[in-house]
């Protein structure tokens, strides 16, 4: 007999709590008809059925319909799935299967016992002591600042410390980016003007971890998005997205964060909030489902989703397009790795396409299936490094096949996942990774508009 999930005399609560949180209709919209399976990157490396959304969609209804138990298999495979919801554009039923994965990890997370002492512990430092807090991960960018600047992580690297950990941890220290205890108000201040005649008022979601891990990038996300029209403000009572604790199996958490950045940035009165980083972006532009059983939140949610928009997407349909020329190389060859939650939640692919190709002296060179997954998907390539890993290798395949001098991508996330496949591929003297917003106002010409 399978081994339970939860201790004695609590699978019927866990049953219980999976019946109250899973949307019923939403499991027999699945029409077991197959369409997901080649799109789902832990069924294309196992071959497994239960390893596809249509597998997890019939265990879920399984357990709710009482036909099984939910036990440690069970919980394993809702691990194990990436939520990149590539299989949602796949579906011909239009089966919301991100946010069927979403309430069942939030059930299961209500009742498991798996975790250890200290996980349970990371997970509430994270969650409730850093991630909703700016000005303690503001702290924490300054720790890091210091380790990286001191000479203490050239001491622990040396001295071979960093070998005490997992590989997949020494190789994720290789490659972090510079941190920061200022984050972008600190850096530029909180509004900005836009160049010549204002299109529209935005406000600039400036994330947690984007805001000490890749200031930079937010700082230069600000200047072109003034310099395509746009007047920016930076509320600085904004907080965390939510976006990990709602994959995390946190939903209240995530509410919570909702919550309050729907009242900074409805106070701010932005046209927008616009959103540099897909992982953010896309929970930012489903606030009205994270927040549809509350009718005191359900109207402001719904404005606040309607009204999220990726950085690409917003110049490319509503601003000046600036133009860029190649600074450094008089040309160069550029490929893309999409951000799933961008290209599959937000709806934002072509738009960042558009801006690379209108890079005079750049040539776009498309990667095969750019549009799956790295293997990032969050905190996934911590979490499951086996799957994350194997799902890389295929992709730096592809990606040296391109014979890109860039790899540019529009997530964090994705962005150290590439840094590290280029490393792991011994692709450093002839590709970088890049960020979207970065190469392009690194190649921008100030005043100028194409």
């Amino acid at each position: 007999m399978a081994k339970q999930l939860t201790e004695p005399g609590m699978t019927v609560s866990l049953v219980e709590s999976l019946q109250k949180k899973l949307d019923y209709d939403e499991l027999m919209n699945c029409m077991r008809c197959g369409f997901c399976l080649p799109a789902c990157p832990t069924f294309r490396e196992t071959g497994l059925e239960a390893e596809s959304p249509r597998g997890r969609i019939a265990l879920m209804k399984a357990v709710v319909d009482g036909v099984m138990e939910p036990d440690h298999a069970f919980e394993t495979q809702m691990d194990h799935c990436l939520g990149c919801r590539a299989c949602e554009p796949a579906c011909p039923a239009g089966v919301k299967y991100g946010q069927l994965i979403e309430q069942t990890r939030d059930a299961v997370e209500d009742h498991t016992v798996r975790h250890r002492w200290w996980v349970k512990s990371a997970r509430k430092l994270a969650f409730e002591g850093l991630f909703p807090h700016p000005r303690r991960m503001r702290l924490l960018g300054g720790a890091l600042k210091v380790y990286q600047k001191s000479g203490l992580q050239k001491l622990t690297r040396s001295t071979g410390v960093m070998n005490m950990f997992p590989d997949h941890m020494k190789n994720m220290e290789n490659i972090l980016p510079e941190a920061s205890s200022a984050g972008v108000v600190k850096e530029i201040g909180v509004r900005h003007p836009a160049k010549g005649e204002r299109i529209a008022t935005v406000g600039l979601f400036r994330g947690c971890i984007m805001d000490v891990m890749f200031t930079k990038t937010n700082v230069n996300t600000v200047r072109l998005l003034t310099e395509a029209g746009f007047e920016v403000v930076i509320p600085d009572e904004q907080t965390c997205c939510g976006a990990l604790h709602a994959h995390s199996g946190e939903a209240g958490g995530a509410q919570k964060l909702a919550m309050t950045n729907i009242r900074v940035f409805r106070e701010a009165g932005v046209e927008w909030i616009v959103s540099n980083a897909g992982g953010c972006g896309a929970l930012l532009c489903e606030y009205d489902h994270l927040l549809h059983h509350d009718p005191q939140w359900k109207e402001d949610a719904a404005w606040f989703a309607s009204h999220s928009v990726d950085v690409a997407r917003l110049i490319v349909e509503h601003g000046r397009l600036p133009k860029f020329e190649l600074k450094e190389d008089e040309s160069a060859r550029i490929t893309y790795q999409d951000s799933c939650h961008m290209r599959n939640v937000m709806k934002s692919s072509d738009a960042p396409r558009k801006l690379m190709r209108s890079v005079d002296g750049a040539q776009f060179v498309e990667m095969v299936e750019s549009d799956r997954c790295c293997g990032s998907a969050g905190i996934y390539n911590l979490t499951q490094p086996d799957m994350a890993n194997q799902i890389l290798d295929h992709k730096m395949e592809h990606a040296k096949n391109t014979s890109a001098g860039y790899m540019i991508t529009s997530n964090p996330g994705c962005l150290l996942q590439m840094k590290l496949g280029i490393s792991k591929s011994g692709l450093d003297k002839e590709m970088q990774a890049v960020h979207l917003v970065d190469f392009l106002y690194e190649n921008m010409t100030p005043g100028g508009n194409g």
